[in-house]
């Protein structure tokens, strides 16, 4: 009889491709997995159809319940007054309050029988820890992010972060296994709860990359030429917390011309403020906004460019600690990257190598000589995009790094028990 597993996320399928390669490891392995997800965006309602008609595995897809915003508010109105009067807010309670369609994703996991429910963000965790205790079966955690480390400060998130601890301290002691996408998000989850998750990277598979590495002609683009640097930075929306500010206050130091693309979604407006903020810098003409793209055609895009940016800044503990999938995008593209000097990344970048160069945000003069240094040398350009091409072969792809999950996920079958009830 063949092992069986339920994926539970609140997300679209195709703003999760985590989940996608999870789903496909474990199947490659021989379960039998099923993933619940949301359809939350119309936008991306194509594309999730389009996935979900060509992956070898199950995929029930439950719509946004109506009022939804409407219950996380009057919850979270409960939780206060309840927290206010010095009691414990409720596990129940508190799932509801810190957000996401818990009740919806829970009716769902409850049609689906399995021997192990993985859990993805916290609304999942919510969902579906009571399903699989009730069930006897086990529950897996998959920590993207430091979901307890994710506020930005002021009261509001304060309450927001305890909600969610709340959540993670009554189900992760449960869990068979829990992965996290960074070594010292996995430290922080266990310095929280006294777990053991293992680290499973935000790599991509062989499959997605360049069939030869860029020698700065690929896609398009130009030769190198010295005095030239094309950047490319991306996701799925455009912030003013991404640290392109101070990219942009490096590019208009630069004796060289180096110029920045930088790909995602401009829903909230904060694409056009970085694009009046190179105007007034007057390097307008060295900066282009690009559309949102296919999260499999990410790596060959990135190709294209000379260096590639991860600028992480300290807005949250988790940002701080977090190694974001854009690293591995470049590294499998053959392109280096240019990350900030976070901890997470500080501590990364002694294993890439010249595939790496770490900057501070609160230094755009020493980013600009970084960069002008960089465009003055093809043939040091050259060697890091070699360098970043090796890496993403030998080490830094899916086809590695599934081991890991699929290991942890074989352990906790092998040790076996029942998943304690949470309610």
């Amino acid at each position: 009889m063949s092992r069986t597993v339920c994926i539970v996320s609140p997300g679209n399928l195709a703003s999760n491709p985590r989940l996608l390669k999870e789903a496909d490891a474990l199947h490659g392995a021989g379960y039998a997995v099923t993933a619940v997800v949301c359809d939350y965006s119309a936008d991306l309602r194509s594309a999730d159809d389009e996935i979900a008609a060509g992956v070898p595995w199950t995929v029930v897809r439950v719509s946004r319940p109506l009022g939804e915003r409407a219950v996380t508010l009057a919850t979270g109105r409960l939780a206060r007054m309840v927290a206010a009067v010095g009691a414990a807010v409720p596990v129940g309670l508190a799932a509801r309050a810190s957000g996401g369609p818990v009740s919806t994703l829970r009716r769902a996991a409850r049609g689906i029988t399995a021997d192990l429910y993985i859990a993805h963000y916290v609304a999942g965790l919510a969902a579906v820890a009571p399903v699989a205790g009730r069930r006897g079966a086990m529950l897996g955690f998959d920590a993207e992010d430091f979901h307890s480390g994710e506020g930005t400060g002021g009261a509001a998130e304060d309450f927001r972060m305890k909600l969610i601890e709340t959540v993670e301290r009554a189900a992760l002691p449960s869990c068979a296994y829990i992965t996290a996408a960074a070594p010292l998000i996995a430290t922080a989850y266990a310095g929280r709860y006294g777990v053991a998750p293992t680290t499973v990277l935000n790599v991509f598979p062989l499959g997605m990359a360049p069939a030869e590495p860029s020698s700065g002609a690929a896609s398009g683009a130009a030769p190198l030429t010295p005095g030239h640097l094309k950047a490319y930075w991306f996701s799925q929306t455009i912030g003013l917390d991404r640290g392109l500010q101070p990219f942009l206050q490096a590019m208009a130091r630069t004796k060289s011309r180096v110029t920045l693309d930088i790909r995602g979604g401009n829903k909230w407006g904060d694409g056009d403020r970085l694009m009046a903020l190179a105007r007034e810098l007057g390097i307008a003409d060295r900066v282009c906004l690009l559309p949102k793209a296919p999260p499999d055609q990410m790596v060959t895009l990135a190709a294209a460019y000379d260096v590639g940016l991860s600028l992480e800044t300290d807005v949250s503990e988790n940002r701080r600690i977090c190694l974001p999938n854009k690293i591995f995008t470049y590294l499998l593209a053959g392109v280096p990257a240019v990350m900030s000097d976070t901890p997470a990344q500080r501590a990364l970048a002694p294993d890439l190598g010249a595939a790496a160069m770490l900057v501070s945000l609160a230094d755009p003069a020493a980013i600009a000589a970084a960069l002008d240094e960089l465009a003055g040398a093809p043939p040091r350009l050259m060697e890091a995009k070699r360098a970043a091409w090796r890496l993403g072969r030998e080490r830094y792809n899916w086809d590695v790094e599934k081991d890991f999950l699929l290991k942890a996920v074989d352990r906790a079958f092998t040790l076996r028990g029942p998943c304690k009830a949470v309610r």
